[in-house]
Order: structure tokens, then sequence, then C-alpha cells
């Protein structure tokens, strides 16, 4: 699989050709030479935002390359186990996500997803890098067609303080009943008192493909993984069946969420 960078110059290359233009006459056009052009297209030059601000505006694309290397480019400074499983999650009609510790990535709030980074792991630059690919990554979700997001959450991911900052789990809670309000997200809560239950050995992600495939995503840590095998992706769906029997049915689980913001205040 290429770079995210790599998709957006072999679309700056089939744009031109599809314009029926050389090399040195798309560079003539934005104010390149034609070797500078050869270079982009091969990763051999790095893309500017200037070369692709040229691009548009010579070629009134209302922005498109610009924007391409602004979102995409951003998946390359991720893991690569990363980049591989954003494409599955794109990808997906089904997504069955069980989370222990945090919030569902697709669900989190900007404040709540910065606060997940505090601590000193990461450098500011880094941080402000991760929670805009996170926050792009909940594009799915108001796509036309956006896939079927079935979340299982322990409840003590809801209560548990973040940063000394109550106002801060009050949005994200809100956020959560706001969202779970639509017919492709469920959300459903495992209550304290269900006691030890099987889905404390860790969090996980199963997605579903078009194909009926399944890959899944499974972290703790010291690693993160992406599960492809078989009888693997197999044990992690019987695993998801016995959680999601644990926790609250979709109503009662958006009362709780309810419940637990109006603690917060």
């Amino acid at each position: 699989m290429g770079t995210a960078t790599d998709y957006v110059l072999e679309e700056l290359r089939l744009f031109r050709a599809a314009l029926g233009l050389s090399q040195d006459d798309f560079g003539k056009g934005i104010g390149y030479s034609g070797s500078h052009v050869s270079s982009v297209e091969t990763g051999g030059r790095a893309p500017t935002k200037e070369f692709m601000k040229a691009v548009d505006g010579h070629h009134q694309t209302g922005g498109r390359f610009q924007r391409m290397l602004e979102r995409l480019g951003r998946l390359d400074a991720e893991p690569a186990w990363l980049r591989e499983w954003i494409e599955f999650e794109r990808e997906a009609t089904t997504l069955r996500w069980f989370e222990l510790a945090y919030v569902p990535g697709l669900l989190q709030t900007e404040r709540y997803a910065r606060a997940t980074l505090a601590g000193g792991r990461f450098a500011p630059e880094d941080v402000d890098r991760i929670v805009a690919s996170r926050l792009e990554r909940q594009a799915i979700l108001r796509r036309e067609r956006p896939p079927q997001l079935i979340c299982v959450i322990d409840e003590t991911v809801l209560r548990r303080p973040v940063l000394d900052q109550p106002g801060l789990m009050i949005e994200q809670c809100e956020h959560l009943a706001r969202l779970t309000a639509e017919e492709h997200i469920q959300v459903h809560i495992v209550p304290t008192d269900a006691g030890m239950y099987l889905g404390l050995a860790g969090q996980f992600i199963i997605a579903e493909m078009p194909d009926g495939e399944r890959v899944a995503y499974a972290d703790n840590q010291l690693t993160a993984q992406i599960v492809d095998a078989t009888p693997d992706v197999a044990s992690l769906a019987r695993t998801w069946e016995i959680v999601r029997n644990e926790a609250l049915p979709r109503r009662q689980s958006i009362e709780l969420i309810k419940e637990v913001a109006k603690s917060w205040t």
C-alpha cells in the first residue's frame, strides 16, 4: 500500500494527463519547469502548498489539490498500521467498537481528543496533528452512506475525571447523546454493576467490509495490531457478542449518558 502523498501525486499526474498536457506545458501554465513537474509527480521533490496552489489557481479546481495534500498528507505521519486501519475504516459498512478506556475516537469532541494526548507524551505540534487526523476520520459518519457504527463503552469511561475539567466531560457526554440519535450510530453502555466481564481483557474494533469479510484492530499498553486471520477475528466476534450482551439497550444507554452528563455539573 502506498503512502497518502503517493495517492495525491498519482491524482495530480492523472489530472495533467486528462488535460492532454505534457509536463513542460503543464509547468508553463503554473509557473514551474517541466523538470520540476516531473520531479513532483515521481516523488523526487515534495509537493509544496505553493505548487498545489498554482495548480488549483491556474486550472480553477476550487482548491482540490491543496485540500488533498493537506488532508491526506496528515496520514503519512501516522504509523503504517494506523494508515492501513484508517483505510479499512473508510471502506467498512459496519464498525463494532468496544472501548474500555476512552470514548471511541470517531465520537470524541476536539477537547476530549486533546485531553487523551495530555501528559507530555507528545510535542504540541504532534498533538495538533494527531487531533486533526482523528477529527478528519469522523467525516465517514457524515457521508451520504455512512457505516453502521455500534459502540459498547464501559461506564467508567464516562465517569473518569479528565484533566480536572468537569465541563469537558459534560460536553463529551452531551455530544455522545446527540450522536446516538442518528440512525447509523448506536452506543451501548456496560454499567459498573456488571462486575467482571470478558471485555476487561482489552478494547478492540471489528470492521465488516462490503464483500462480507471482517478485519479487526486490537491494542494494549505495548502494541496495536490489525487482526485479519479468520480464527482470530472469529474469536473477537464471539467476545463482541458476550460484551454486547453485558451492555444496556440503546434507550437505557442514552438515559445513562444524559444522567452522567448531569452528574458532572
